[in-house]
């Protein structure tokens, strides 16, 4: 897209800020509710678009895309009047008689970059959130998923007034021009690397910013875990969409005393999800690009491979692959963002905690316990954004439960009444009554008027 059309886009949208439809609440619900509709009337064409992307299946792209979009619009519809109401709270005695109350307005414009491994799902959730708060939305998704892209194109325009939202396809040159604007927010979903490179930008216009990036999220097993549950949903956890996925676990730490006992329910489990040829899975998904497959298997040697390995450089797919390794190992170096599962062994909890917090802070983390001490002493002695005992990524799923991380992982967050409040500024109001004035803030001071101010301020 031309940078002219690009920056009319975004001027639009600013231009129309001050009497915008979006600051009435019925309106917002009016859109919520043809974006739902018009969801459900393409889903086709997004399954499609996912396939040909991604090769997820509909079930998949169900699951993990179009239903949680769905989800999050009707727990919005719900809720929406209750977030948009003013706030009453109570007003000091020395600022007699006035009413104070919370007023929730929307940022203005906001600008939604968002990944190509759920990108269908990370586009269309955080607008959601941002139109329910009464912001108007440029969105720029990926390159790298151009099916699904074109798909969010023409599910915008269809559903919205270009005023109201709309879309700019392209690659690094839209998106760095779009960061020269002058956006009222900025929320953006994507790898550390890039998501500095917007805080900077966006430092420019002290625009705020959300980030939601990834790290390396651990999955700590110990010797009182149900074995063969922990595996069956790590499998499920980690190698859904192949591994590309920013909470997926990174890589597991788990007892000595049942790593043999571990692996070989790992193994199975593979098996038993993706078949003994996962490469011949139709539902097995792919990597996004060469660039992406041969990251993943430069991981993999001779020397450290335990299950899995095999993969199809024409159909881009790489097998479950479990890994031997330690913290010196090069899988340990930086996120692995594929079916790429290291395993390392810890003698007890405390170390393994401590080479949690070794690392930087990880956007998700997995605790498989029985012992209520051990959970707990994990989930209160190490940082992350979220995550779950004894289970794996569910925690993205519930708009009851803002998502984010924090430091390298991520700021901010987004999710039902969070993502409301992350897209909204709370304006502080106080209505002071004009029937009576309180003398004593006034000059000429007085030792009276110092003792009543004492009295009231303490």
């Amino acid at each position: 897209m031309d940078s002219e059309a690009i920056i009319e886009k975004f001027n639009l949208q600013k231009k129309s800020q001050t009497n915008s439809p979006l600051k009435d609440v019925n309106y917002r619900i009016k859109l919520l509710k043809r974006l739902y509709k018009n969801i459900k009337l393409m889903q086709k064409e997004i399954f499609e678009a996912l396939k040909m992307d991604l090769n997820k299946s509909e079930v998949e792209s169900y699951m993990c895309e179009v239903g949680l979009v769905l989800n999050e619009i009707s727990f919005m519809l719900k809720h929406i009047r209750n977030y948009s109401k003013p706030k009453k709270v109570a007003t000091p005695l020395a600022q007699f008689r006035a009413e104070s109350y919370k007023l929730a307005c929307p940022y203005g414009t906001v600008l939604i970059i968002s990944p190509w491994n759920y990108p269908f799902m990370l586009s269309v959730e955080p607008l959601v959130d941002a139109l329910s708060a009464g912001n108007s939305i440029v969105l720029k998704p990926s390159e790298f998923s151009p099916n699904v892209s074109n798909v969010l194109e023409k599910l915008i325009s269809q559903t919205f007034l270009p005023s109201e939202a709309s879309v700019v396809l392209g690659g690094k040159e839209e998106c760095s021009l779009l960061l020269d604007q002058d956006f009222d927010y900025i929320f953006y979903t994507g790898s550390t690397r890039v998501g500095e490179i917007v805080m900077k930008k966006a430092a420019e216009h002290f625009t705020p910013v959300t980030l939601e990036m990834g790290g390396k999220s651990p999955c700590i097993v110990d010797e009182t875990a149900n074995i063969s549950l922990a595996a069956k949903r790590i499998v499920f956890g980690k190698f859904l969409n192949a591994g590309q996925t920013c909470v997926a676990p990174d890589y597991i730490l788990c007892s000595s005393k049942i790593r043999d006992k571990l692996i070989k329910e790992l193994c199975r489990q593979i098996v038993l999800q993706y078949s003994t040829d996962p490469l011949r899975n139709p539902s097995y998904p792919r990597m996004v690009n060469e660039k992406q497959f041969d990251s993943m298997l430069g991981f993999v040697t001779k020397d450290n491979l335990i299950f899995g390995g095999k993969a199809n450089k024409n159909s881009l797919k790489i097998e479950p692959t479990i890994l031997n390794s330690d913290f010196e190992s090069p899988e340990m170096k930086e996120e692995i963002f594929g079916p790429i599962l290291p395993i390392i062994s810890f003698e007890n909890i405390d170390e393994a905690i401590f080479r949690v917090n070794s690392l930087t802070k990880p956007l998700a983390l997995y605790i498989f316990s029985s012992s209520v001490s051990v959970q707990e002493k994990v989930i209160n002695s190490c940082d992350f954004g979220g995550g779950c005992i004894n289970d794996t990524i569910i925690h993205i799923a519930s708009s009851r439960l803002g998502f984010g991380g924090l430091k390298q992982s991520g700021i901010g967050g987004y999710h039902g009444k969070v993502g409301f409040d992350t897209f909204t500024h709370y304006k502080s109001i106080v209505d002071k009554k004009t029937w009576l004035d309180l003398p004593m803030r006034y000059q000429p001071y007085s030792k009276l008027k110092y003792k009543l101010i004492k009295m009231f301020l303490k």
